[in-house]
């Protein structure tokens, strides 16, 4: 059991069927300690000095408890190699920070999310998800159900919360895919050495659309968000423009493409599940707020975070070091057979239901679970509803190690 033969760091571990995929990760969770890995090579990146898996509940509750321990920011949160500090900046914001600074931020942005504000967004998501139907129901069977209905509704939500004119929605769209695509040749091409400059450029041209807006928004206020961050003053600070496209780009990926893979994924999960189907349209309103987490438990739309050691630190009978990077594997977590009595099936009753599909406790847990809770649940209870019959075929899955992603699924009603 101790032999690990296969390789996490590996891209193409990640392109293996899923069902090697909860073998692999089951594998690890028998292990009495964390596996080893080398890092993932980078071409521009000098090699790093590897990382731990972290991939059972308990261990990945007790880092995410321990910020001042397991830390964020010091080549970010969001890659296991330690990226340059230009990364870090456009593509996690908060995410890749630790406090005082961490804090900060999320003090001002956090309340600017008023419950005025929350209660206007979801309205809006009611008004999306409607339109979204009978525009599927207009065109008909055999779509791409991700971009047809998956990837619009989070996508306007975002972008209407923000004042970003629906000119510019195709636009966030394809940059937000180039980010989050990570090696997927789709996005990034056959070229591998070029995926850091598409990054880059992506990251700067979502940066450039924000602060133009905020710019504007400075000396012309409406009631978006934009105008609420840029004019903010919490106790003398406000966001500079930096850290506000920093933000941006934090929303479209975790607010705009994690919650359409979750509703891409709460479709095939109702396809292959039949029985569950049936009875949550016996109750639509009812087994709601337990199948939206259930979904999100399996979806699990974000592989993994990363954490470095400040420390030594023994947890759960093993000692990490100082400078040790761990990797904080959710959806492993969210696996996890001590925790979830028959964690492969799909049950809409499912409570309680600890996942940790929004992250773990502590300072980093999503900012955004609400609405992305209140997205899924209105987006399905519209199709349920409207389309009851509606299917979701084999998904064409994307390359990544980071999300757990549907690229396209085809679906028929």
């Amino acid at each position: 059991m101790d032999v690990v033969d296969f390789d996490l760091s590996d891209r193409d571990f990640w392109a293996k069927p899923m069902t090697e995929r909860e073998v692999a990760f089951e594998r690890l969770r028998a292990r009495e300690t964390p596996a080893f890995f080398a890092e993932p090579e980078v071409d521009f990146l000098p090699p790093g000095p590897g990382y731990y898996a972290l991939v059972k509940h308990a261990d990945i509750l007790e880092a995410s408890r321990n910020p001042e321990v397991f830390a964020s920011g010091n080549g970010g949160a969001t890659s296991i190699p330690d990226m340059p500090a230009e990364f870090t900046e456009y593509f996690g914001s908060m995410i890749n920070m630790d406090d005082p600074r961490h804090a900060r931020l999320r003090r001002i942005v956090s309340r600017a999310f008023t419950p005025k504000m929350i209660k206007q967004f979801e309205a809006d998501v009611e008004t999306a998800a409607s339109q979204i139907v009978d525009d599927l129901l207009a065109e008909g069977p055999g779509g791409d159900f991700v971009a047809q209905v998956a990837a619009r509704l989070p996508l306007k939500i975002i972008c209407d919360m923000m004042g970003i004119p629906e000119r510019d929605y195709q636009f966030v769209f394809d940059r937000s895919n180039v980010i989050l695509g990570g090696t997927d040749p789709e996005y990034a091409g056959d070229d591998i050495s070029q995926v850091a400059t598409l990054l880059l450029n992506a990251g700067m041209e979502l940066q450039q659309l924000v602060q133009d807006l905020a710019a504007h928004r400075a000396e012309n206020p409406t009631n978006d968000l934009t105008s609420s961050l840029v004019n903010a003053n919490i106790d003398g600070e406000r966001l500079t423009l930096q850290e506000l496209g920093s933000f941006f780009i934090l929303l479209v990926v975790a607010g705009n493409e994690t919650t359409r893979n979750a509703i891409s994924y709460g479709l095939r999960l109702l396809t292959n599940n039949p029985d569950q189907r049936a009875l949550w349209l016996q109750d639509l309103d009812g087994h709601s707020p337990t199948a939206v987490e259930e979904i999100v438990r399996l979806a699990a739309p974000v592989n993994f975070m990363r954490r470095k050691a400040t420390r030594d630190f023994e947890m759960n009978g093993h000692l990490y070091r100082e400078g040790d990077k761990a990797v904080l594997y959710y959806w492993s977590a969210n696996r996890d057979a001590s925790v979830f009595d028959q964690p492969e099936r799909f049950d809409i009753t499912r409570s309680p239901n600890p996942h940790v599909g929004f992250g773990g406790p502590g300072p980093h847990f999503c900012l955004g679970a609400h609405l992305a809770r209140r997205e899924i649940t209105v987006m399905f209870r519209e199709l349920l509803r409207r389309v009851p019959g509606i299917e979701g075929g084999k998904p064409d899955r994307l390359h990544s190690s980071f999300i757990n992603g549907i690229k396209h699924m085809e679906c028929t009603f």
